[in-house]
C-alpha cells in the first residue's frame, strides 16, 4: 500500500484557510470576499511553511466568506460543527501520491479495504474507489465543483455503484475536501459515511507545462504523465483549460522474485495437464508425458506426486499470467468559461472529459473437460468417467499479454448556468448538468471448440446422458502450435455505461440580524434523472464460447426531486447553531421513495483560541439500481475455498487440497425491487485549538449507524459461516446459520462423482439489521522559522476504530469485530509529515503507519506497518521547478507468512517495492 500524509486538516484557521477559493456553490470566492466585510488576506494552509495567521478573535472583525463542503451557506468561520479534511493540489506531487485516489486511500479516515484498480481479479479493475470509516464504497458521496457525477458502470464486487476516482485528473485540481460523516441533508444520497467533494480551479495564470516520469527499482510500471494548463481573461470572459496525457506499464509478478513461483513456499504446483479418474478424484499417471512438455513455463513443467496421484505442474503458472498492476493510457481535459454579463450576473460553463484503456491479466487460458455440462466425460478407450485439465502458456499463445483484458473509457461531465445577486447579501445559481460514462471491455474467451481439439470428436451419450469421446491421452500431454490457439481463441465484448442529468436551483445570503451576527440561510431545488445499462455479449451460452452460460442485460433508471434547506445562526458571539434538512423523492421500478434528513450543530467559542463543536444528522441512501434491476445472475466464481470439507478432512486451510479450487463454485443471484433504503445517523463531538499561530490541534470523536442495511452477501463468507455452523463453531439454530447452509447448495454425499462438493452459491441482496462503527481522530500543526536553517511544518494525524458491529439479521450476535480476524479493515491510521524550505528548495517527507490486519489462516496478525515517501525541488526560477520524487523510501514490501501466493496482503499493501520519477514543471507567461 503506497503510503502517504495527510496535509491540511482544517484544524484550526491556517487549515482552514485552505478553502479560500470558492467551491462555485452559490457565488464565486471573488464576489463572496466582496459581500463580506473588509478583512485582512488569508494564508496559506497548514501544510505550507509560512507561518499562519493569528487566531479570531472574538472582536467584530470579518475574514473573506468561504464555501466548504459540508454546507451550502458562504461561512465567515473556518470551522464548523464537523470537521473537513482538505487536500491542496500541490501535494499530490510533493508528497508521493501517484493520483488522486492515492491521496484520497491514504486518508487516515480511509480506513475501509476496498478492492482498487491494482487489486487483480475484480469486477472492476479499472476502477478505484475509496470507503470512509469503513462502510464501503457505496457510502461515500463524490462529487466535482460540488456536483455529482456518473457513476461507474459495473458494480464494485458485482453488486454496488460507486464513482470511480482513478480517472479524475490532476492537472486542474485547486484542493480536495473530505467531509467524514452523514450529509444527506445537505447532499441527498449516498453521503451516509461522508462526501468528498474535488474542487477544480478557477482561475490560472499564464501556461504552466508539467512534465514526469519514473518507474519501479524492481521493474515493470515505468510511467510518464504530462500536463498543460492555461487560463485567460479578456474583458467579460475568463476561462481555464487543463489536459492530461499519461501512460504506465503493467507490473507482471513474474517480475517480483518472492511471487514468481507459487511453489516456493512449499505449496504444490499448479496444474499444467492433468487427467484424473472422475470417479475416484484420484488422477491417471501421465508417465514420462510430462518430459515432452517440460520447456513450458519458463521450462518448469515436470512431474508432480500428490496425495491423489500424478500431474504435470508448474509452479509459475499463476505468476505468468498475473499483472499486480494494472496498464494505463489514458487523457483527461477539464476547462471553464465565464461571462460576467454585469456585476450582479455571470453565465458559465464546466467540462471535464477523459479517455482511458487499461489492460491487466490475472489468470492464463484454462480448460476443464466439458466444464459446460457434467465436467467429466466417458472415455471409450478406457470405459472410464474421467477429467481432464489443462492450461496454456505464455509459450503456446504467443505472449501472456495476448490474454489481456481490456477496458475502454470515456467520461464526459458537463455543467451550464448562471449565478448572480437576488439583492445585496442574497445570491443564487442555476444550473443543468449531464454526466455521463461508457465503459467497452474486451474479454479473451476459449471457443467452443476446444473440447473437440484436445478430446476428439464427440461420440455420443451414455445411458446415463455422460459425453463420450474417443480420448487419447496424447492429444492432451503436448504442446499446442500458435496456429492451434489461433483457432480457439476468441472475445467477448461487452458495453455498460451509466448517466446522472440534473437541474438544480440555489440561493443563500443573510436573512434576520440575531444578537450574535446575521442569520444566514440557503435554499435548494433540484429534479434529475439517472441510470445504466450493463449489455453483455449475446453469445455468451450460446455453444460459441468455451463454458459460458447466457447473462442476461440489465437497465434501469430513475428519477429524483429534492427541496432543502440550511439556517446558520450565530446565537451569541460565542455560540453559532447549523440546522439543515431536506426533502428527496425517488421514483423507480413502479414505486416511490422518499426521505426526509436533517443536521443540526453547535460552535461554541469560550476563547478566541478554543472551539467545541457537536453534531448530530440523519442521512439515507436509495437501493443501488443494479440491486433493484439485476435479473438472475448465473456464474462461477475464478476460485472458491470449500472450508467445510477442510474441516472434514482436518485439513489447515493454507494445505488443504479444497483451497483456492480454479476455477469456483457456481453462483447464482437475483436482485429485488422489494429493497428499502436505508437509514443513517452519525454523531460528531469535538474541539479545535489554536493557542498561537504556529500551533493547532484537534479531536474528533464520530459515530455512525446504519440499519436496514443493503447488502449482497459474500460468497467466501457464507462458506466460512456454513463450515462455522456445521461442525459447530457458531449455533447452527441461529437465524445467521440457517440462512448460510440454506444458501449453499451441494451434491449428495453418495453422488456418483464429486459427493458432497457444493454445486451452487446463493447470494442475494438483503436488508440486512443493523451495521455501526465509532472512533476518533485526533490530529496537530507545528510551524517554525529559523534565520539560517528555514521553514518547518510538522503534521500528524491519527484515526482509530474503536468498534465496529454488523448484524445480518435480527437475534444474532451483535459483537464489536475491531480486533477479531472478522474485521477486515484498518483499525487504525496514523500519518506524519515534515516539510522543510530553505532558499529554493523544499524538502518532504511522508509517513504512514497502518494498524495490525488479520493473517491470511486468521491464526494470527500482521503488525502495525510504517513506511515512508520522500521528495526534493528545486525552484530553478520563478518559473521553473525540478523534482524527484521517490516513494516507499526504504523499499518494503508486506508479507504474509500464513498466505499462499502471491504470498502478501493482496489489497491492503502493494508488492511495488520503491518507485521514484522526475518532475519539471515550467510557467509561460503569468
Amino acid at each position: 500500500m503506497k503510503l502517504h500524509v495527510e496535509v491540511a486538516q482544517a484544524t484550526g484557521w491556517a487549515a482552514a484557510l485552505a478553502a479560500a477559493l470558492a467551491t462555485g456553490w452559490p457565488l464565486s470566492a471573488a464576489r463572496a470576499a466582496e459581500l463580506a466585510a473588509p478583512a485582512p488576506s488569508a494564508s496559506a494552509p497548514t501544510s505550507s511553511p509560512t507561518p499562519a495567521p493569528a487566531a479570531p478573535s472574538t472582536s467584530d472583525t470579518a475574514l473573506p466568506a468561504v464555501v466548504v463542503t459540508g454546507s451550502r451557506i458562504s461561512r465567515i468561520q473556518n470551522e464548523g460543527p464537523s470537521p473537513v479534511t482538505i487536500i491542496r493540489s500541490e501535494d499530490l506531487d510533493r508528497l508521493g501520491y501517484r493520483n488522486v485516489s492515492d491521496a484520497l486511500n491514504g486518508l487516515t479516515e480511509n480506513t475501509g479495504f476496498t478492492q482498487g484498480e491494482d487489486f487483480g481479479n475484480t469486477f472492476t479493475p479499472a476502477a478505484n474507489a475509496i470507503s470512509l470509516r469503513g462502510l464501503g464504497p457505496n457510502h461515500t458521496l463524490v462529487l466535482v465543483n460540488g456536483r455529482r457525477v456518473a457513476d461507474y458502470p459495473s458494480p464494485y464486487n458485482g453488486s454496488t455503484n460507486f464513482v470511480n476516482i482513478a480517472n479524475i485528473p490532476s492537472a486542474l485540481i485547486d484542493r480536495i475536501e473530505v467531509l467524514s460523516g452523514g450529509a444527506s441533508s445537505v447532499y441527498g444520497s449516498d453521503a451516509i459515511a461522508g462526501v468528498v467533494n474535488i474542487v477544480l480551479k478557477r482561475k490560472v495564470e499564464g501556461v504552466t507545462v508539467n512534465l514526469r516520469a519514473g518507474g519501479t527499482e524492481r521493474g515493470g510500471g515505468e510511467n510518464a504523465r504530462a500536463q498543460i494548463t492555461g487560463g485567460f481573461e479578456s474583458g467579460a470572459w475568463q476561462g481555464v483549460l487543463g489536459v492530461e496525457f499519461s501512460g504506465r506499464e503493467p507490473i507482471w509478478s513474474r517480475q517480483r522474485d518472492f511471487m514468481s513461483d507459487s511453489s516456493v513456499n512449499g505449496a504444490a504446483p499448479s496444474v499444467v495437464f492433468g487427467r484424473r479418474n472422475a470417479a475416484t478424484g484420484r488422477y491417471l499417471d501421465p508417465g514420462a508425458a510430462c518430459e515432452a512438455v517440460q520447456p513450458l513455463f519458463d521450462g518448469s513443467v515436470k512431474a508432480v506426486s500428490s496425495r491423489t496421484g500424478v500431474y504435470c505442474g508448474s509452479g509459475r503458472a499463476s505468476p505468468s499470467f498475473w499483472t499486480t498492476q494494472t496498464g494505463n493510457r489514458s487523457a483527461q481535459a477539464a476547462g471553464s468559461l465565464t461571462y460576467t454579463v454585469h456585476s450582479g450576473l455571470e453565465l458559465f460553463v464546466e467540462g471535464q472529459f477523459g479517455w482511458a484503456r487499461t489492460e491487466n491479466n490475472t489468470r492464463g487460458p484454462s480448460w476443464t473437460s466439458e466444464a459446460a455440462g457434467k465436467g467429466y466425460f466417458r472415455n471409450s478407450t478406457t470405459g472410464l468417467l474421467e477429467t481432464w485439465t489443462r492450461r496454456l502458456s505464455p509459450e503456446e499463445i504467443g505472449g501472456a499479454d495476448r490474454f489481456n483484458r481490456r477496458w475502454q473509457d470515456a467520461t464526459h461531465n458537463v455543467a451550464v448556468g448562471a449565478r448572480g445577486e437576488l439583492s445585496p447579501t442574497w445570491t443564487y445559481e442555476v444550473a443543468a448538468t449531464s454526466a455521463y460514462y461508457l465503459n467497452r471491455t474486451t474479454t479473451p474467451r476459449l471457443l467452443a471448440g476446444v473440447d473437440t481439439l484436445l478430446l476428439g470428436p464427440k461420440q455420443g451419450v451414455d445411458a446415463d446422458g455422460v459425453a463420450v469421446y474417443a480420448a487419447d491421452p496424447q492429444r492432451l500431454f503436448r504442446p499446442l502450435t500458435t496456429a492451434e490457439y489461433d483457432s480457439i481463441i476468441g472475445a467477448s465484448k461487452g458495453r455498460n455505461s451509466s448517466w446522472n442529468q440534473q437541474l438544480s436551483a440555489s440561493a443563500s445570503g443573510n436573512w434576520l440580524t440575531l444578537p450574535g451576527g446575521p442569520l444566514r440561510a440557503a435554499l435548494v431545488a433540484e429534479a434529475g434523472k439517472q441510470g445504466f445499462a450493463n449489455l453483455t455479449d449475446p453469445r455468451l451460452g450460446q455453444g460459441v464460447f468455451y463454458n459460458t452460460t447466457e447473462s442476461a442485460s440489465i437497465r434501469g433508471t430513475r428519477d429524483r426531486l429534492a427541496l432543502g434547506g440550511e439556517l446558520n445562526a450565530p446565537i451569541t458571539r460565542q455560540l453559532t447553531a447549523t440546522l439543515a434538512a431536506r426533502h428527496d423523492r425517488y421514483h423507480f421500478a413502479g414505486r416511490n421513495d422518499a426521505s426526509t434528513t436533517y443536521n443540526a450543530g453547535l460552535e461554541f467559542r469560550p476563547l478566541s483560541s478554543l472551539l467545541l463543536r457537536a453534531q448530530h444528522a440523519t442521512s439515507f441512501r436509495a437501493p443501488d439500481m443494479n440491486y433493484i434491476f439485476s435479473q438472475q445472475t448465473r456464474g462461477y466464481y475464478s476460485s472458491s475455498t470449500d472450508y467445510y470439507r477442510c474441516a472434514q478432512a482436518g485439513q489447515p486451510i493454507d494445505t488443504c487440497e479444497f483451497t483456492d479450487l480454479s476455477p469456483g463454485f457456481n453462483f447464482s443471484r437475483n436482485g429485488s425491487k422489494d429493497l428499502k433504503a436505508e437509514r443513517g445517523r452519525s454523531w460528531g463531538l469535538g474541539a479545535v485549538w489554536q493557542p498561537s499561530q504556529s500551533f493547532d490541534a484537534s479531536l474528533d470523536l464520530w459515530k455512525i449507524a446504519i440499519r436496514d442495511l443493503v447488502t449482497d452477501l459474500s460468497a467466501d463468507r457464507v462458506l466460512r459461516d456454513e463450515a462455522d455452523c456445521r461442525t459447530g463453531i457458531k449455533d447452527i439454530n441461529s437465524p445467521s446459520c440457517q440462512d448460510a447452509i440454506g444458501r449453499v447448495r451441494r451434491n449428495p454425499a453418495d453422488a456418483l462423482v464429486r459427493p458432497g462438493e457444493v454445486a451452487e452459491i446463493l447470494v442475494n441482496p438483503i436488508n440486512a439489521s443493523k451495521e455501526s462503527t465509532w472512533g476518533f481522530d485526533i490530529g496537530a500543526r507545528y510551524s517554525w522559522a529559523t534565520q539560517d536553517w528555514g521553514r518547518f511544518v510538522l503534521n500528524a494525524k491519527y484515526t482509530e476504530v474503536r468498534s465496529y458491529r454488523y448484524q445480518q439479521f435480527a437475534g444474532d450476535s451483535n459483537n464489536n469485530m475491531v480486533g477479531t480476524p472478522d474485521f477486515g479493515d484498518w483499525p487504525n491510521k496514523f500519518n506524519a509529515g515534515l516539510t522543510w524550505q530553505v532558499g529554493a528548495w523544499t524538502h518532504a517527507l511522508a509517513a504512514q503507519r497502518n494498524g495490525k490486519i488479520a493473517r491470511e489462516d486468521r491464526e494470527g496478525w500482521l503488525g502495525p506497518y510504517w513506511n515512508v515517501n520522500a521528495s526534493t525541488a528545486w525552484q530553478v526560477d520563478r518559473r521553473t521547478s525540478v523534482g524527484l520524487t521517490v516513494n516507499n523510501l526504504f523499499d518494503k514490501v508486506r508479507r504474509d507468512p500464513s498466505a499462499t501466493w502471491p504470498f502478501y496482503p493482496v489489497g491492503y499493501y502493494l508488492p511495488y517495492g520503491r518507485q521514484a520519477w522526475i518532475e519539471v514543471t515550467h510557467r509561460f507567461g503569468g
